[in-house]
């Protein structure tokens, strides 16, 4: 079981440039973990950000349904996170940056 540091900063992870906490403060394999998910989902957002400029395909769909699987992911692994399991996202979760 992780402690509630643990835990707030894997949630902390998930939102935005806040996966540098997780991964500054935290020295468990459980906020490394969600710190790494955390810097997928940003990145992520930035390439969502960047093609949703695109006109009409990047302004009518690569942006709403983008933001949406990213807010939608974001969420998913707050929840993991609160809840002290290392669940990989869908999709992105295996994509490993932090070693």
């Amino acid at each position: 079981m992780e402690d509630s540091n643990d835990k707030l900063f894997g949630i902390l992870s998930y939102l935005g440039i806040l996966w540098l906490v997780g991964l500054l403060a935290g020295k468990t394999e459980f906020a490394k973990f969600h710190a790494n998910q955390g810097l997928v989902l940003f990145i992520a957002d930035i390439i969502v950000g960047i093609a949703a400029v695109i006109p009409f395909v990047g302004w009518f769909i690569i942006g709403p349904v983008g933001g949406i699987a990213v807010f939608v992911f974001m969420i998913m692994g707050i929840v993991n996170a609160a809840q002290g399991q290392m669940k990989p996202l869908p999709i992105i979760g295996k994509i490993q940056i932090l070693k």
